[in-house]
C-alpha cells in the first residue's frame, strides 16, 4: 500500500505540473479560439533557460522567476508580431504557423545546447527527503505540489477576481462585446498569450530538476497538454486542474501496475472521458 500511496502523491505532483502546462493552452483557446501548437516550445524554453541561468551561477529560486518572465515576454512578442496576423485565417494557418514556430525553437535549442539532454540540480534547500515513519518522500517533489497549488489559487483569483479576468471571461463569450465596452481586445489577447507562455515555462522550470532539459521534451509536453485540455474541457480553468490531476495520477499508478502501458493509459482515459462527456469533464457545449 505504501507503494501506491507514494505513486498517488507522485501523480498529484505530476498532475499539478501538467495543470500549469495545460492551463495556458486552455485559456488561450477559450479566449482566442486559437489552437497553439507552439505551446510545448515555451515549456522547452523554460527548462533550458533554467539550465542556462543555473550554469551561470544564478540560483534556482531566481531562475524560477526570471525564466517564466523571459519566456512570457517572448510569447508577448510572438503574439504581437506573428500570431495576431493569422487569427482571422482558417485553422490550417494556425497549425502551420505554430508548428513552424515550435520546430524553429527546437532547432535553435539544439544549435545552442546540443542534441543531448542536460541535468539541473535540485536546490540545496530542498535536497534530501522527508520521513513520516516508514514513509519517505523527496522534499523537492513536496515543494512542487505546494508551490503549484498556491499558483493554482493565484491564477484562479486573477481570472475570477480581477478586471483582467473579467475581460478574459467576457472575451471568451464575445470579443465584440468587450470591444464595445471600450477595452483594447488586442492588448488583452497579448497579455493572455504571454500569461499562457509564462505558465508553460514555469512548468518547464519546475520539471527541470526532476527530468532535466532535453530538446524534444516540448513535443511530449504538447501531446500531454492537449490530452488534459480535451479531458478537462476546452477553455476551462477548473477542467485543466481536474484533467491534469486525473492524468497525472493515472500515469503514476500505471507506471507501477503496468509500466509498459503507462503512456497508453493516458489516451485510454481521454477516450473514455470523451465517450461519456464529449465536451470534457467541465467543458461547455459549443
Amino acid at each position: 500500500m505504501s507503494i501506491y500511496l507514494l505513486q498517488t502523491i507522485n501523480g498529484i505532483g505530476i498532475g499539478m505540473l501538467y495543470f500549469l502546462l495545460a492551463v495556458g493552452l486552455s485559456i488561450v483557446f477559450g479566449l482566442l479560439r486559437f489552437v497553439n501548437f507552439a505551446h510545448g516550445a515555451f515549456y522547452l524554453l523554460g527548462a533550458y533557460f533554467c539550465f542556462q541561468l543555473t550554469r551561470w551561477g544564478v540560483s534556482f529560486w531566481a531562475s524560477l522567476v526570471l525564466a517564466p518572465l523571459a519566456v512570457g515576454a517572448l510569447g508577448w512578442f510572438t503574439e504581437k508580431l506573428v500570431l495576431r496576423h493569422v487569427y482571422a485565417k482558417a485553422h490550417e494557418f494556425h497549425i502551420l504557423v505554430t508548428v513552424g514556430i515550435a520546430l524553429a525553437v527546437q532547432e535553435l535549442v539544439i544549435l545552442q545546447w546540443g542534441p543531448l539532454g542536460d541535468s539541473v540540480a535540485v536546490p540545496e534547500l530542498l535536497d534530501g527527503v522527508v520521513m513520516w515513519g516508514s514513509f519517505i518522500y523527496p522534499k523537492y517533489r513536496l515543494f512542487v505540489i505546494g508551490f503549484t497549488a498556491a499558483l493554482a489559487v493565484l491564477l484562479w483569483w486573477v481570472l475570477e477576481g480581477t478586471r483582467l479576468g473579467s475581460a478574459v471571461r467576457a472575451g471568451s463569450e464575445s470579443t465584440e462585446m468587450v470591444s464595445l465596452l471600450g477595452l483594447n481586445v488586442y492588448r488583452i489577447f497579448s497579455l493572455v498569450f504571454a500569461l499562457g507562455a509564462a505558465t508553460a515555462a514555469l512548468a518547464g522550470v519546475l520539471a527541470a530538476p526532476i527530468r532535466g532539459a532535453e530538446p524534444f521534451m516540448g513535443i511530449e509536453a504538447l501531446g500531454v497538454a492537449f490530452v488534459i485540455v480535451v479531458v478537462g474541457g476546452m477553455g476551462s480553468f477548473s477542467g485543466a486542474l481536474v484533467g491534469g490531476l486525473l492524468i497525472g495520477i493515472i500515469q503514476s499508478l500505471m507506471s507501477t501496475i503496468w509500466p509498459e502501458g503507462a503512456r497508453l493509459m493516458i489516451y485510454v482515459a481521454m477516450a473514455a472521458v470523451l465517450l461519456l462527456r464529449p465536451h470534457g469533464l467541465l467543458g461547455r457545449p459549443a
